[in-house]
């Protein structure tokens, strides 16, 4: 994974990010948003993969039911933000990839394998997002009320 800041305009920072080939998306994301300290984020991106586990999240369950692609996917989408999540940037992403025969899947983005690449684009904000977890869904979202009051 290589990442190279393109651009500093009024305190926001654009990156463009490329995986290599076998690079888990994931991690290469996190791992870019900790070493930039990335504390408000989003980003889109390109790629393929030749395997890839998309989740679905399940409120009754309040887990993520797992779907693995065992196949060469186009990256059709890939959309997400970074925010903080008990003081550590955490990366929320959605992808949608499509088949060989023209189907698509999508959801959250649980891991893959890059092959032959994944170019994102990061765009920071100069603002400080935070996660805090809903008790309703157990899910770490956005509190855009946190600080205020």
């Amino acid at each position: 994974m290589k990442i190279r800041p393109v651009d500093e305009t009024d305190g926001r920072r654009t990156f463009v990010l490329v995986c290599d080939r076998h690079d888990d998306p994931v991690e290469a994301l996190a791992g870019a948003a900790k070493r930039f300290d990335l504390r408000a984020a989003s980003l889109s991106g390109i790629g393929a993969f030749s395997g890839v586990t998309i989740g679905f999240f399940d409120r009754s369950r309040r887990d993520y039911i797992r779907r693995v692609i065992r196949e060469q996917v186009e990256v059709l989408t890939l959309l997400g933000n970074i925010a903080l999540d008990q003081g550590e940037p955490r990366v929320h992403v959605h992808v949608v990839v499509g088949r060989a025969d023209g189907t698509a899947m999508g959801g959250h983005l649980l891991g893959g394998s890059v092959d032959p690449t994944l170019e994102v684009t990061i765009v920071e904000s100069p603002a400080t997002l935070r996660r805090r977890t809903d008790p309703g869904s157990g899910l770490a979202l956005i509190d855009l009320d946190w600080g205020s009051g």
